[in-house]
Formats: C-alpha cells, sequence, structure tokens
C-alpha cells in the first residue's frame, strides 16, 4: 500500500492537494461522497514520489522549528499581537473580518514587495465550489475578499502556476496549506526565494459540501439555482447570503450557519489539527470577536481583525503597512486573545487526548514536532483532558457502528 492509500485509508488527508503538484502525471482531485476533496490515483506512483508525499505531507507529518524565536504555548511563534483594520473603508467591508489580509496584500503588491498573490476564491465555474487564483491589483484582491467555507486545494497546482508565473509571490491559505508549502519550499531554493511572504488565516475546520447544500436547503433553494453565494463578508461577521439567477437573494445569519450547520460537517483530520492558528506562516489573521459571558459576540458591527506577526519579516511588513497607512491596528494582550479565539485554546489543548484515544483503539496517527502539544495539555488540566479523550472514543465507537453515514446525517 502506498503512502497515499495509507493516508486516505486513515482519513488523515488536509485535502491540501500539495500531492497533485508534486505528481501531477500520476494523481487527481476529486471531491469524494462525503463532500471533501481527495486525491485519487491515475497511474501508479513511483517509490520516489511516493516518499516526497510522505515527506511533504501536512495530513500525517507537521515539524515546526522556531529556529529560536520566541514560541507562545497556545498561540505558537509570535513577535507582536494586534488587533486592527484596513484602512480602506471598502476593504474592511469587504473582508471576512477587518479586511486586514486584504489590506496588507494591497500593500504588497503596491509597493512592489511582491508581484502577485495565490489564493482562493469563489468559482468562476460552480458559485458554490473555490478555485485558485492569481491576484495583482486591488480589484482582484476586493473580487476575492471574504471567507469560503467549502473544500479548497489551493497547492493543486502551485508549482505549476509559479512556473507559468515569474516574480515575487504572496501565498494565502490555511494552516495546513502553510505548513505544505513552507516545508517544500525549505527543500527548494528558487521557491524558498521567491515566496515572500505567507499568510494565513485562523481555520476552526473544513467543511464538507454537503454543509452548504444543507444551507440552502434551509433556505429553500436548489444549487443550480444560485447565482452567486457567499459564506461571509460585506459587513461582520457578515451574512450568508445566496444570490438567484433570478435576481431574488436570501440571506441566513453567521450564528446560523456556520454554528448550527456548517461546523457539524468538518473534515476528521481537522479534528485533531494541532495548528489552527497558523504557526508557520509570517502572518496569522483572525476575527477579534467581543466576548460576552465567555463566547464570542456575533452581533453585527465595523469588522475588527486579529494580526500576529509570527516571524521578524512579518512584522517588517506589518510595520510597514502600518506606517503607510494601509492598516491600522492597536495592541492587544494573549489574554484578550484566548477570549477572541476560545474554540483554537480548546482544541489546541485537547489534541494530544484525542491521538492518546485515537492510538487506543487502532488507529493510525499523525506525527507532530515543535507545537507544544503536552504544554498546552498541562495548562489546561485533566478536566479538558478527558473530555478530548472520551470525546474521541465516542466519535471513533459511533463511526464503527454507522460508518457510511453521510457527513451531516445522524446515526439512527
Amino acid at each position: 500500500m502506498t503512502t497515499l492509500e495509507k493516508i486516505l485509508k486513515a482519513d488523515l488527508c488536509t485535502g491540501c492537494g500539495l500531492c497533485i503538484s508534486l505528481a501531477p502525471e500520476y494523481l487527481g482531485m476529486t471531491m469524494d461522497d462525503r463532500g471533501y476533496l481527495r486525491p485519487y490515483v491515475l497511474k501508479s506512483l513511483s517509490p520516489t514520489l511516493d516518499a516526497e508525499i510522505l515527506k511533504f505531507c501536512p495530513g500525517i507529518n507537521l515539524n515546526l522549528e522556531t529556529n529560536g524565536a520566541s514560541s507562545n504555548t497556545l498561540w505558537g511563534p509570535l513577535i507582536e499581537a494586534r488587533t486592527g483594520n484596513a484602512a480602506d473603508p471598502e476593504m474592511r467591508f469587504q473582508g471576512a473580518s477587518g479586511g486586514a489580509i486584504s489590506a496588507i496584500l494591497l500593500f504588497l503588491l503596491e509597493t512592489g514587495r511582491a508581484d502577485y498573490v495565490v489564493h482562493i476564491a469563489a468559482s468562476r465555474m460552480d458559485p458554490l465550489a473555490n478555485e485558485v487564483v492569481i491576484s495583482r491589483d486591488r480589484a482582484d484582491v476586493l473580487k476575492a475578499a471574504g471567507s469560503r467555507y467549502a473544500p479548497a486545494a489551493p497547492l493543486v497546482e502551485v508549482l505549476q502556476i509559479l512556473a507559468d508565473n515569474p516574480g515575487l509571490v504572496v501565498f494565502v491559505g490555511k494552516p495546513c496549506d502553510i505548513a505544505a508549502l513552507r516545508s517544500l519550499a525549505a527543500s527548494d531554493r528558487l521557491l524558498k526565494e521567491r515566496i515572500v511572504c505567507y499568510i494565513a488565516f485562523f481555520c476552526a475546520g473544513v467543511p464538507s459540501i454537503f454543509g452548504t447544500y444543507q444551507i440552502l436547503k434551509t433556505l429553500g433553494i436548489h444549487p443550480d439555482d444560485v447565482l452567486h453565494f457567499q459564506y461571509r463578508g460585506c459587513g461582520w461577521p457578515g451574512k450568508t447570503v445566496a444570490h438567484l439567477k433570478d435576481g431574488s437573494s436570501h440571506e441566513m445569519d453567521y450564528e446560523t450557519s456556520w454554528g448550527t450547520i456548517l461546523n457539524r460537517s468538518l473534515q476528521f483530520r481537522c479534528k485533531i489539527c494541532p495548528d489552527g492558528c497558523g504557526e508557520f506562516a509570517d502572518i496569522s489573521c483572525a476575527d477579534a470577536w467581543s466576548s460576552h459571558d465567555g463566547y464570542p459576540d456575533f452581533q453585527e458591527r465595523e469588522g475588527r481583525s486579529l494580526i500576529l506577526s509570527r516571524t521578524v519579516h512579518g512584522e517588517h511588513l506589518i510595520t510597514q503597512a502600518m506606517n503607510a497607512g494601509t492598516l491600522q491596528c492597536d495592541a492587544t494582550d494573549l489574554l484578550s486573545i484566548e477570549k477572541m479565539q476560545p474554540y483554537q485554546v480548546t482544541r489546541k489543548s485537547q489534541i494530544l487526548a484525542r491521538i492518546l484515544a485515537m492510538r487506543l483503539m487502532g488507529r493510525d496517527v499523525p506525527e507532530f514536532h515543535g507545537l507544544r502539544l503536552w504544554e498546552c495539555t498541562k495548562l489546561a488540566g485533566w478536566i479538558s483532558f478527558f473530555s478530548g479523550f472520551f470525546g474521541m472514543v465516542f466519535r471513533l465507537l459511533k463511526s464503527r457502528i454507522c460508518p457510511k453515514k453521510d457527513a451531516l446525517q445522524s446515526c439512527h
């Protein structure tokens, strides 16, 4: 059995698409019957290619090297923590939170520090799906702004894109995408020189495309009638909006769309993800939620981003964007981040417990190094540990009883 087959069988694939870039003649990408993007074999992999996949796949191997940089137990490598927003009102409004990533991208492009951005936007062929795009100016960046809560494989053609488009590149992606590309670039000097900045957004997991279909079903909409689908943006947190071909539109608030539908269909690998915060990036951004009784407050207001510089290079870029007036920021503290992003705290604190449960139940598990998981476990305490352990045991037992259930169906 090849490495790829083992990864897929163990349900450890993140769907990033890097393996396709490494072996485009041997592998393709498709949406599987659970609604996740997965590689499939076109022809047998050579032992060399199989070994490359094993080396760089973020689903089974994450190794964070801080090279002596300061690293926080919960949040990873950290130079400075800020909250802020794009100075451009339109960009702040269009973005999923405060438009911070869009503002940083615009600064890098307009000052010539980068020639283009590789990131994800809505597919031109299917409004519910995603595709990899290149942005070179403000209009491109605005068009791609906003969250996309559906499967995305930004690395599926990344090597071909870089080969076809000379120049300096900014890459924006999920934490696992960043980790995979950063690992590959570490062994490829030309790739390392060309990618001038890695920007991650905090990720709570990748929902199945069936999550999107469930939103449409709840709204009474057939997928074929959708012209444009907006998961978030145009405010903060912004509405989920389906624009139909007949000119009408239907919307759902964020707390309902994400909180009661999309987050019920997350792929399994995301349940044991030790890095939802982009610890391998130069810059990580997230929603700087206001807290109410210990929980994020999702009332509509002007967008505000959490902005973390993780490398000296990332810190320089943020400072320069602030000095140029593109980005408006204020300092924040670590306790405030915990209140803004409580889910990330809980998940990282329970990863070791969940992995232990998988091992005891005979499941293959990934290798994680340098992410301070033992320290996170001790910090959270035994109640958190047992919650994570028995929660995973229950999940695995349930999947054995009902192994073919749809991503959104309950086992009856």
